[in-house]
């Protein structure tokens, strides 16, 4: 069978009712993620895992999985849409990646143009959107079949070079992003040995046997961590939102705007693809290169459309490339594709070059389902401008009870214990002051997620050596990902010694 076919079988399992619903739910969620400062796709994605479990609760199990990763997905680009409302109407990203777009949009609203940014971006991110899912139906067949050709010592490799590109890439410091990365590893360890049966770090209490639940981490680093922020530093001013006025855009916009959506689409989707460059990177890098490529770099940082289109093009381009390795691999690229990855695994579905043969199902359907819901979004955004710049209205005090509540009775429901209430709270009190202090929280759920793998493969390899660690030089591919993953941590490390921070110099 080819890709068409498949992909149509994708598009079977993508619009039965429910998908078509869990779709529209995601994508409209996500954009309401975007809209409002300071959330972003990782705690909105974290923070819906348990209405999925909610909502799922009666389907079959491989059903159930389909319909989440479906809504979660959708959650996780339909933020990277909303991310660009908040950049241009009040000169504030709604998460990282859309911190350029702030440069030229803020600048358009300025001058009464705050439509027209809002609608290239919609149309930009819809291509980009479209651009990046057809590079993931074909890529991903050929990707999963060379995986499969994988032994213990190449998955071990190949996840700490994943490792290794998140927490190289993740933060200002590279030593509190490994420090993060190895706290989460730490954590990773505590329950059973599966090898030797022998309890870890569980201090004799019976729930810590099975280890750490994954979503009472998430939940409470990211949302409840967003919480515990907004009480503990009230901003009582509220910034003025810019009119938003013409939605549709003049035929010079989309003109100046299409050479920048098309060369943004496919700059966003291969640096996606890499494992930890991430969406904040590709909207920089597309960003600076519309400004060298352009005819008057003058105007950008001054109102240009380009300064829009290119950056929130490769931003949701590179959302799409991040689940390339996430699929393929069982390697995610960023946090919000660790959170994913731990999702698929509480629903017994491992990510990887099994997935798609094993559930054709979910791999497909997502995939076919990222192209109706990128059309959803298009149709809801075009239109609802207007209204979900009414969002970033939305009173604080009216807000953190709803994610509250969703958090406390979502971690309860796991296992209904009051011991993950206090983990919950333990870590959201951990994420506030983490971030507070400008440590990173992605290398950490990357490596609390990685971990158990990491740790397996590398047994498994060296059960089939007897010990030899030589296994992991001696098989080439082995040997490559390993050799690539200690240049992505010395390159920057070295640059820093030399005094040459790596700083992306947006003003040119």
């Amino acid at each position: 069978m080819g890709v068409i076919d498949f992909l149509m079988q994708g598009f079977q399992t993508a619009i039965q009712p429910e998908n078509l619903f869990f779709a529209f739910i995601g994508v409209l969620i996500g954009t309401a993620v975007g809209v409002l400062p300071g959330i972003g796709p990782m705690s909105g994605v974290a923070l819906l895992i348990p209405v999925t479990a909610t909502l799922t609760g009666g389907m079959e199990p491989s059903a159930a999985a389909t319909s989440s990763i479906i809504l979660l997905a959708g959650v996780y680009y339909g933020a990277m849409y909303g991310g660009s409302t908040t950049s241009i109407l009040l000169n504030t990203p709604g998460e990282s990646s859309s911190v350029v777009t702030t440069l030229d949009g803020y600048q358009m609203a300025k001058q009464g143009r705050a439509g027209s940014a809002l609608s290239i971006a919609a149309i930009g991110s819809f291509a980009a959107g479209i651009v990046s899912v057809i590079g993931l139906a074909l890529l991903a067949n050929p990707l999963s079949e060379m995986a499969l050709r994988f032994g213990p010592a190449e998955y071990f490799s190949l996840m700490l070079l994943g490792l290794a590109a998140v927490s190289g890439l993740a933060g200002g410091s590279i030593t509190k992003a490994w420090m993060m990365t190895v706290t989460g590893l730490l954590l990773a360890t505590i329950g059973i040995d599966a090898v030797s049966g022998v309890a870890r770090f569980t201090y004799e209490i019976p729930v810590l046997f099975g280890g750490l639940e994954f979503l009472t981490v998430a939940v409470g680093l990211f949302a409840l961590g967003e919480v515990f922020k907004t009480i503990l530093h009230k901003e009582d001013d509220q910034e003025r939102v810019a009119k938003v006025g013409r939605v549709i855009p003049s035929k010079t916009d989309l003109k100046e705007s299409a050479g920048p959506i098309a060369r943004g689409s496919i700059l966003g989707f291969f640096i996606g693809v890499l494992p930890g460059a991430g969406a904040t990177l590709a909207s920089f890098f597309s960003y600076i290169a519309e400004k060298k490529l352009s005819k008057t770099p003058e105007k950008f940082g001054k109102g240009a459309i380009a300064g829009v289109a290119a950056p929130e093009s490769a931003n949701n381009a590179a959302s799409g490339g991040a689940m390339i390795p996430l699929l393929t691999l069982g390697i995610p690229g960023s946090g919000t594709t660790a959170i994913l990855m731990g999702a698929l695994i509480m629903y017994n579905v491992q990510p990887g070059p099994l997935l798609f043969s094993d559930h054709p199902d979910v791999a497909w359907g997502l995939i076919a389902s990222m192209f109706i819901g990128n059309l959803m979004l298009l149709v809801l955004n075009m239109p609802l401008v207007k209204v979900f710049a009414k969002i970033i209205e939305t009173p604080p005090k009216f807000l953190l009870p709803i994610i509250i509540a969703i958090s406390v009775f979502g971690v309860y429901a796991v296992q209904v214990t009051t011991f993950d209430l206090y983990l919950l709270i333990g870590f959201g009190l951990a994420g506030y002051l983490l971030a507070k202090n400008d440590y990173p929280l992605a290398p950490l759920v990357l490596g609390l997620v990685l971990g158990p793998m990491i740790e397996n493969n590398m047994r498994r390899a060296l059960t089939t050596s007897n010990g030899d660690f030589m296994v992991f030089i001696q098989n080439p591919i082995s040997a490559i990902f390993l050799v690539c993953s200690v240049l992505w941590i010395l390159i920057p490390f070295l640059l820093k010694l030399k005094g040459k921070n790596v700083v992306v110099n947006v003003e040119g």
